[in-house]
């Protein structure tokens, strides 16, 4: 466990340093999970030893929220006064990238001919 959790954490670390050294948009953690799915394609023995360390951080993700949680209660002040504001850019966000990714699979169907992406009665007519 210990030593799943040293690959985790060390692709996680090469991933910042990475993002911050080459000044890339992309978040480093998301650089690392990206090194670290590389890293498990090419060697199973790998995906093998993080796999338990991994499911059972991920059965515990909640937790992880819990300092977000504790950040919005102690702001609710600037909450309130920004709270109409901050709703209306969640749910346009969240519509907005629900048509981009509805947009984006027509598309991707449509480039590799997929027929499956067709509802099921238009399948039968």
């Amino acid at each position: 466990m210990i030593l799943a959790v040293a690959i985790l954490l060390s692709c996680q670390l090469i991933g910042e340093t990475l993002a911050r050294g080459l000044g890339l948009p992309v978040p480093g953690p998301v650089l690392g999970m990206a090194l670290l799915l590389i890293g498990c394609l090419a060697l199973p023995r790998l995906a093998q030893a993080v796999m338990p360390t991994a499911q059972g951080v991920l059965a515990h993700l909640s937790l992880l929220f819990v300092p977000a949680g504790v950040g919005v209660i102690s702001h609710l002040d600037v909450l309130g006064a920004s709270g109409p504001a901050l709703m209306a850019v969640l749910v346009a966000s969240t519509g907005l990238a629900l048509v981009v990714g509805v947009l984006t699979f027509v598309l991707v169907a449509r480039l590799t001919g997929d027929e499956g992406a067709q509802a099921p009665e238009e399948r039968r007519g």
